[in-house]
């Protein structure tokens, strides 16, 4: 069977999900990957209150979705980043609390690891559920980094520096991750510029900092990686059993007028002299067939989650044409080698 469509509600948080349940299975997806923000998945709620997950799957259910997956961007960037009054903008007021920064850095891990807790109590309540997740349960998110602002090297940056940051990643999460092992739910983090893992060498070295945790993984996306000219097809067959999840978002790049560059020129997202722009799924210039070739070749059987952004184009009309593209561009891996029928045995 091919795999399940999602919409990923993190860029549709200004609807209520009573609002846009109808509304995503109108635009043809057979499901939702819930974002920790808004009132899409509230973590503390799923924990306190027996009533919340059961009306959540009931809401799902009443639109036919399903869900495979909950989000936790936004606080997960201030687990590891130095923290200023941009993350006051993201976080629940309880994990911003009184904004020291290492205070909020340990309650957003804290929250991480509630996550964990509240995903495993969302999926063993999924309807239909007999005993075993029809996939992996898993969280997304990111992970954020104190060593990011290094990332030019000047002052010059020794390998020693970034050592600390990894190191610092390792303090954080190690024990976050445990608590996912406990739970059995897997992580997977969005490689991305800001995360402590931004392209093949530096999630290499994030897998290695947290020494190959079971349960730290990818949540593939192949726009973060296109544009700085990393191969996001070898990044798929590298970490072939780490792809915890897959985000179908498309882009473009080598575009613009010249004048700004890889590093966006602290340009907006649609201004015509960027040299890269996210774009809605099918309209850019990833090659998304490669992309499902290389999935069935890991043996990839979740979700593709379709993570809408694309500045230029109304999002009802983009997030129905990407779900329609993508149902289109994939395909299930063949159960028989083509030229079987020419053995004479």
């Amino acid at each position: 069977m091919k795999r399940a469509v999602t919409l990923f509600t993190g860029q549709w948080a200004d609807l209520s999900i009573k609002e846009l349940a109808p509304l995503v299975k109108k635009m043809g997806y057979d499901g939702a990957e819930l974002a920790c923000w808004g009132d899409h998945f509230d973590v503390q709620k799923a924990l306190s209150d027996k009533n919340y997950i059961e009306e959540k799957w009931a809401l799902l259910g009443e639109h036919g979705l399903s869900c495979y997956a909950i989000s936790m961007h936004l606080v997960g960037q201030a687990i590891c980043d130095h923290i200023d009054e941009r993350h006051q903008a993201i976080l629940p007021p309880h994990v911003w609390g009184d904004g020291d920064p290492e205070g909020v850095r340990q309650r957003a891990a804290e929250e991480m690891k509630d996550a964990a807790r509240a995903a495993r109590r969302f999926f063993n309540a999924k309807p239909g559920r007999t005993g075993a997740d029809d996939f992996p349960a898993v969280v997304n998110g990111f992970s954020g980094s104190s060593i990011w602002h290094a990332l030019y090297a000047f002052p010059p940056t020794s390998q020693e520096y970034i050592n600390k940051g990894y190191e610092d990643f390792a303090k954080r999460w190690v024990p976050i991750l445990d608590v996912f092992e406990e739970e059995n739910v897997n992580f997977g983090l969005e490689v991305h510029p800001t995360e402590i893992a931004f392209d093949t060498a530096s999630a290499q070295r994030a897998l290695e900092a947290v020494q190959n945790h079971p349960r730290f993984g990818f949540n593939y996306d192949p726009s973060h990686l296109c544009y700085q000219g990393v191969d996001y097809v070898k990044f798929i067959r590298q970490f072939g059993d780490r792809i915890n999840h897959v985000h179908m978002k498309d882009a473009w790049w080598g575009r613009g007028d010249g004048t700004v560059g890889v590093f966006g020129g602290h340009t907006d997202f649609g201004d015509a002299a960027r040299y890269w722009d996210f774009r809605s799924v099918g309209r850019g210039d990833i090659r998304f067939e490669d992309i499902i070739v290389a999935l069935n070749d890991i043996g990839y059987k979740g979700p593709l989650s379709i993570e809408w952004e694309d500045v230029r184009m109304d999002r009802v009309q983009g997030g129905t044409e990407a779900a329609a593209y993508t149902k289109k561009i994939d395909f299930s891996p063949s159960d028989a080698a083509f030229d079987a029928a020419f053995s004479k045995e």
